[in-house]
């Protein structure tokens, strides 16, 4: 009965170090995303500490090839060193998670407050002329994202661009994609994007934080399996009689 519960503990570790190595794919993945995305909405967001929790989230993907591998070989080779080594790791990287988790928290908090304020600069320095990395960000997200303007198409009334050009109208980019005859003229509402960009621009920062967040719970849910296991087995070969002679290959007399 003891060999058969150290037999079935042993098998769900090593199922669980090869999860380990999907993790770690995914985790470096999540990490990759926030960093593109982030790329996209930077001039929106000029707090570089928000990338912090995808920084971390990362190197606990790299962590985990190397936690996947120390697994299989610490379990296949029966070392009670190994898994000692194993589970010493795999709690680090548990606190890890939980600290990226809270970091998620705090920044996720923080996202509204940080583009209200980034916002307002981006707009008001826009150049439709001769645009440049800020004013393409603008025209970017307001593609992207539907939306024209911070709250709605006539925040643009108080740009200096739109004072500069005097035609009356917006960036195409506020032009709706069925309105193919849309020029951004604020005398044809109805062919512009209603949607201020602001709200959505924080919605999304918010979606991206999140998942780093749920990849985090989701996986260090996974490593406490997986410390339970190694544990289970650390303490069956420990105390059973059984278990040792089956590692050296002797009988009972």
């Amino acid at each position: 009965m003891g060999q058969c519960g150290i037999t079935s503990s042993k098998t769900v570790l090593v199922f669980l170090n090869l999860i380990f190595w999907g993790a770690a794919g995914i985790l470096c993945y999540v990490g990759a995303y926030v960093f593109i995305t982030y790329d996209d909405y930077d001039h929106f967001f000029e707090d570089v500490y928000t990338l912090i929790p995808a920084v971390v989230i990362i190197a606990v993907g790299a962590l985990l090839f190397i936690i996947g591998l120390i697994g299989c070989c610490a379990t296949i080779r029966e070392s009670r060193c190994g898994l000692a080594t194993f589970v010493i790791i795999l709690l680090l990287v548990f606190v890890t998670e939980v600290v990226v988790v809270v970091l998620g928290y705090v920044y996720r908090a923080k996202v509204e407050n940080e583009v209200d304020r980034s916002i307002q600069k981006v707009y008001k320095t826009y150049n439709g002329t001769n645009p440049d990395a800020a004013s393409r960000a603008i025209d970017y997200v307001q593609r992207q994202l539907h939306c024209c303007g911070i709250h709605n198409y006539s925040d643009w009334e108080n740009t200096d661009w739109f004072k500069e050009t005097k035609n009356q109208s917006v960036p195409l980019s506020c032009c709706k994609e069925t309105a193919s005859s849309c020029n951004g003229s604020l005398a044809h509402p109805s062919d512009l994007y209603a949607e201020g960009c602001e709200a959505l621009v924080v919605k999304k920062l918010q979606e991206i934080m999140m998942h780093v967040i749920w990849a985090a719970l989701a996986f260090a849910a996974i490593q406490l399996l997986g410390m339970l296991c190694a544990c289970i087995v650390l303490c069956r070969r420990s105390r059973d009689p059984a278990y040792e002679l089956l590692i050296t290959g002797g009988t009972y007399a």
